[in-house]
């Protein structure tokens, strides 16, 4: 079936998989969105929140475990309807909604508004946009007419070209986001649904994760990637899925699987492994918990990346989840797209 043109187009009816090729360009796109933004330098930032929902805090999430080493400021991600209490006029906060009209990131604008807080927002358009001009707040727009989960590239790098421009960011990334383009496009070049599944790696995992209940586990700055591909799983593939974070899990999490060997073997386990950044620590649990999930769960994965800086190397982990989860919806014969339940909600929240 994954080498069926045909077949995977008349699935994928939508055109996921299309968007999702198209992510290399997205970050080039969002360098010249935000050189040609009115955005200029923002001086006296004690702390930044970045306020989103799904996708549009997967970024804010990314953006964390990028710079926590990098950057003085403290980050915070808030998926709520409101702000911090300590959050004040020396606060920046990042309001992110692709469509523009995520309610919880409407909220948090308002009260980032009335707390006097810096607001820098992100969005295709929307409510956010006409809030912005009302209130002369800085709006950064971006393309419009895709599923917010395959617009990542253009939120997460309009937002660190933002960084960089009101000088936040001093630190020179730029061979760092030209390395992440690079790995990008040959990754989506070795990907795309017309490379057949003998030498295409996402349809191989796909192939591996169908049938099964994916359990993915991720240590440092892969975590926020791991929740990525939970989220890409739940959304593109329907399938019930869950992260967790080494080394928290090896306080836990593992004795779960150690007893219950008729359950445990409906999941497959999936494994981030960098060995260039694996402390010895790091390396120690997850051979143990290879282990313990070669006994216990229906299949392990061991997922290497292959790239040289961390921001790619995030990338190349991000990506390839993206297009395991298609490939993912494809064999369960699921177009990738709809997410009616969703959908329904929203609508129970609108009779509030």
């Amino acid at each position: 079936m994954l080498n069926e043109l045909k077949t995977i187009e008349e699935i994928d009816k939508s055109g996921m998989l299309n968007d999702i090729a198209n992510f290399p360009e997205q970050i080039k796109e969002a360098e010249k969105i935000v050189e040609n933004s009115n955005i200029t330098s923002i001086y006296k930032i004690d702390n930044i929140i970045i306020s989103g929902m799904g996708a549009s805090a997967i970024s804010g999430d990314i953006i964390q475990s990028l710079l926590r080493d990098r950057i003085d400021i403290p980050i915070f991600i808030t998926r709520h309807y409101d702000l911090p209490k300590w959050a004040n006029k020396n606060t920046l906060v990042f309001s992110q909604s692709y469509s523009g009209n995520t309610e919880e990131t409407l909220s948090t604008f308002k009260h980032a508004f009335q707390k006097h807080c810096k607001i820098i927002a992100i969005s295709s358009g929307g409510k956010l946009k006409e809030y912005c001009e009302k209130r002369e707040v800085p709006f950064i727009k971006i393309p419009s007419g895709l599923q917010p989960r395959t617009a990542t590239g253009y939120i997460l790098f309009c937002s660190i070209y933002t960084l960089k421009k009101i000088g936040l960011l001093q630190q020179d990334i730029n061979q760092e986001i030209q390395e992440t383009i690079q790995i990008a496009e040959e990754f989506r070049n070795n990907n795309k649904k017309e490379v057949p599944e003998e030498k295409n790696l996402s349809k191989q995992l796909a192939r591996k994760l169908f049938n099964k209940i994916p359990q993915v586990y991720a240590w440092d700055f892969y975590i926020p990637i791991a929740k990525r591909w939970c989220t890409q799983l739940n959304e593109n593939s329907k399938l019930i899925c869950r992260y967790d974070e080494v080394p928290e899990c090896t306080h836990n999490d593992i004795v779960g699987w150690s007893m219950n060997s008729e359950v445990s073997k409906k999941f497959i386990c999936i494994l981030f492994r960098d060995h260039e950044n694996e402390s010895i620590y790091t390396t120690k649990r997850l051979n143990f918990m290879k282990k313990l999930f070669e006994d216990v769960a229906g299949d392990t994965i061991e997922v290497p990346i292959i790239a040289k800086k961390r921001l790619s190397k995030m990338i190349y982990a991000m990506y390839l989840g993206d297009y395991v989860s298609c490939y993912l919806a494809i064999l369960r014969k699921i177009d990738p797209t709809p997410v009616e339940a969703i959908q329904q909600l929203k609508e129970e929240l609108a009779k509030i």
